[in-house]
């Protein structure tokens, strides 16, 4: 519980930083009292399902239509040696916490492993992408700022037999496929 306390504190004072207003997330609406205060409890999505990327296995944590699109947060659970090709998003900020394990990452130019605690920010238009390091497991929780097109992107690609995922495709979802990852071996 400590370490969700700890992701929290960190996640809101980020907030100001990619330009948003916490305060605003609320929006202008009422806040619907019934959704105040709803927790997740560890390890299950807010929905009650599962999605998987291959690699791993992601939660929905925060949905974009609760926070009239300005967030949306995943878990990725069981986060094995694997990872997305090197991407860039064109509108949103890709923030990065590791929860447990060691992830390697690319961002721009610089190739980095994080550490249990450790946290990088995929600003947006910078190409990124990140995989496990191989033989441990890790854990993370991902946010994206404004959410944009991504819960769209996890759904249509967490599925039995997902499209091709050329150009293209990642272009309906306002990313850019840059190329393959550096750690894919």
């Amino acid at each position: 519980m400590s370490e969700r306390r700890s992701f929290l504190k960190r996640a809101a004072a980020f907030l100001p930083v990619v330009g948003l207003d916490p305060m605003a997330l609320a929006g202008s609406q009422a806040v619907d009292a019934s959704k105040q205060g709803k927790i997740i409890a560890a390890g299950k999505d807010c929905l009650g399902e599962t999605h998987s990327r291959g690699y791993s296995s992601i939660l929905f944590k925060v949905l974009p239509r609760e926070t009239s699109n300005g967030l949306f947060v995943i878990e990725h659970m069981n986060l094995v040696n694997g990872g997305p090709p090197l991407h860039k998003h064109l509108y949103q900020e890709e923030y990065f916490y590791l929860i447990s394990g060691e992830v390697r990452f690319a961002v721009g130019d610089q190739r980095l492993t994080l550490r249990a605690g450790d946290s990088i920010l995929g600003p947006r238009g910078i190409p990124h992408t990140f995989a496990a390091v191989e033989g441990k497991p890790s854990h993370m929780l991902i946010s994206f700022s404004p959410a944009g097109k991504m819960e769209e992107f996890l759904r249509d690609t967490a599925v039995p037999d997902p499209p091709v995922q050329d150009a293209a495709f990642w272009r309906r979802y306002e990313m850019e496929l840059v190329g393959p990852s550096p750690f894919a071996g």
